[in-house]
């Protein structure tokens, strides 16, 4: 196989909101976020505001003791504070979230400042202009970096060493399968991206061991 350069993208750090089973742990849970948030100058100005996360704990605890005490209908007036304190620690979470990717360098560290824990996303490298041995003998696959939604892409190959360039199909996805090819010999491959504005240049050519 051979494939062009590749670049690593720097890591996500992405902020994660780890919800309790148990109704006090929860409880615990939001009101250590407050505590972490209050006069955390990484968070100037939080939304939803931390009065109103205050608020629903409030809310939820009062609603949990009158569950407890049998109150008619008070079991689902506490689910409803329960689901309503989720959705605040939801929206907060991503209020977080943009406060991280403004900072990717401490974003793990602004995240976990706020009493959140933090799930970093696998470094991905992109996609490259590569050719590797197709599903039958003297075939090949070629995928190329995508030009964007509208693009189209041309292909070429060569079993001379570039000297000269056969042409095979377009294909409006940046990947094809070339077939035919001489099994045993090394063929370079080549592409370009056709976009509204106009042809781009023939990339620079990856070579393949044709089995």
């Amino acid at each position: 196989m051979s494939k062009s350069k590749t670049k690593t993208l720097t890591p996500r750090a992405m902020a994660s909101v780890k919800l309790p089973k148990r109704l006090a742990d929860l409880i615990t849970y939001a009101q250590a976020i407050v505590k972490a948030m209050t006069g955390n100058p990484s968070f100037p100005t939080p939304a939803p505001t931390l009065a109103a996360l205050i608020a629903a704990i409030d809310d939820l605890q009062i609603a949990e003791t009158a569950a407890l005490s049998r109150v008619k209908g008070a079991v689902a007036v506490r689910n409803d504070k329960r689901a309503a304190l989720v959705r605040l620690l939801q929206q907060l979470k991503a209020y977080v979230q943009t406060v991280a990717d403004a900072n990717v360098e401490n974003g793990g560290a602004i995240i976990q400042s706020a009493s959140l824990s933090v799930k970093k996303t696998p470094v991905l490298k992109p996609r490259v202009f590569e050719a590797v041995q197709g599903a039958i003998s003297g075939s090949a696959k070629v995928v190329a970096p995508s030009a964007g939604l509208r693009a189209s892409y041309e292909w070429e190959y060569s079993a001379d060493g570039g000297k000269t360039w056969v042409s095979v199909p377009g294909t409006l996805q940046a990947k094809t399968t070339v077939t035919g090819l001489p099994a045993g010999s090394t063929v370079m491959f080549r592409y370009k991206a056709i976009l509204k504005a106009g042809a781009g240049d023939w990339s620079q050519p990856v070579a393949l061991l044709v089995k």
